[in-house]
């Protein structure tokens, strides 16, 4: 699903290393349907979130909806599953960093996020650029305003 990251930020993962993170014991993904269900073996997948979780904390490395499935809200209900399944495990908090600009960045103030800190100039561009990194926290349980 590289599809889903603009080539020009270099933001998507190799298929190494998201094989490396779901070999660790604290990581897990969640995989949506165009549907909008849970997707199962064999299911055509439309969106994925990739966390880590560390005792009650849990942070969200990777996030996508494929673009030929984008704004008709999957992002939302994976999102929600994401954070009520960790809820329901006993996180309290999730954060996720992300660049500045993002068009993420609404649907995760929608469920919750806050921004918390910046890590100034933190991701380069291919064209060289320096973009700013904003690092979100959402506290897991309370109601969405």
């Amino acid at each position: 699903m590289s599809t889903a990251f603009d080539p020009f930020f270099g933001e998507a993962w190799t298929r190494a290393q998201v094989e490396s993170a779901l070999l660790q014991s604290t990581c897990a993904y969640w995989l949506i349907t165009p549907n909008g269900t849970v997707a199962g073996d064999g299911d055509a997948v439309a969106g994925f979130a990739l966390v880590r979780r560390i005792l009650d904390e849990a942070e969200l490395l990777l996030f996508a909806v494929d673009p030929a499935w984008r704004r008709r809200g999957l992002g939302a209900l994976l999102l929600a599953q994401v954070q009520a399944d960790l809820h329901r495990d006993g996180v309290a908090q999730m954060l996720l960093e992300m660049r500045r600009g993002n068009q993420a960045e609404s649907l995760y103030r929608a469920n919750g996020f806050a921004p918390i800190g910046m890590r100034p100039q933190y991701y380069r561009a291919t064209n060289g650029d320096r973009i700013d990194a904003i690092t979100f926290s959402c506290i897991l349980g309370l109601p969405q305003v």
